[in-house]
């Protein structure tokens, strides 16, 4: 089995090693990630300049671009042959509920699962006040390759992407996997302006985290209760009950003739 591995926090992040290490045992593991740090980037692609790629060891590859972009040259180009699953992570920090839609590292998996190959993202719920020496990387990587092994031998719908959110405890206090939907988390919403030395103004935007609704059986609910959440989300994105409703409305009856 060929495994493809990227991430968003960057080829020299803890958690991509200690991903690899934990699929090793699974097959031919494959890494190609962002050169640099892409969080957020969610599942955007470079297309108005090219992209470089760096050889980091055997089967090891930094590209200079987004998750997206690892993914996609991992599969299309550095890859030699067909990939079975694609892993992206270990991130550091959870992507539950709205951040899954802001995340690099589902991004990464979802481009994975736009190319017809089975994907995970996998993320750890780290505390922001521990070190990434003191996080426990290897056992979101044992949990993975448990979730992994299942998604192989039991393929998914096409374009299926799971979510994987692993709560920062010692083994021995991880609670049962739970598979549960989405929840909702809320930012406050925040615009730093300042000035540059040239007098232009710059903006940054992003507001701190005000929580989660921790509705009972979602994601967010289960891994502040200590454990690991499997959200299995599918690319196509069409509300069939607003479909149906929607085409019975005279939004728009058109300027002239119908057409079939």
């Amino acid at each position: 089995m060929r495994i493809l591995i990227s991430n968003d926090d960057g080829i020299d992040a803890p958690g991509i090693a200690a991903l690899a290490a934990a699929m090793a045992p699974l097959g031919e593991v494959w890494v190609v990630a962002p050169a640099t740090e892409q969080s957020a980037k969610s599942h955007a692609l470079t297309m108005h300049h090219p992209l470089r790629v760096s050889p980091r060891g055997p089967r090891r590859f930094a590209v200079d671009g987004t998750p997206a972009d690892a993914v996609y040259l991992g599969l299309h180009q550095l890859c030699p042959g067909p990939v079975d699953v694609v892993v992206s992570g270990i991130n550091r920090g959870s992507n539950v509920a709205d951040d899954t839609w802001y995340s690099g590292t589902v991004g990464a998996a979802r481009e994975g699962a736009m190319c017809g190959v089975p994907a995970v993202a996998v993320s750890l719920a780290v505390d922001p006040a521990t070190s990434d020496r003191e996080r426990r990387w290897s056992v979101a990587g044992e949990v993975a390759v448990h979730v992994v092994a299942a998604v192989v031998a039991r393929p998914p719908p096409e374009r299926t992407v799971f979510n994987l959110n692993v709560p920062d405890l010692p083994l021995a206090e991880l609670g049962p996997l739970r598979v549960c939907p989405l929840g909702a988390r809320h930012y406050a919403p925040s615009v730093h302006v300042d000035v540059d030395p040239r007098g232009r103004r710059l903006y940054w935007v992003g507001g701190v985290s005000e929580g989660f609704d921790r509705q009972p059986g979602t994601d967010g609910h289960w891994v502040h209760r200590g454990h690991p959440t499997l959200t299995p989300l599918h690319i196509e994105g069409t509300d069939r009950r607003l479909l149906a409703e929607w085409a019975e409305l005279p939004v728009w009856p058109g300027g002239g003739p119908r057409r079939g």
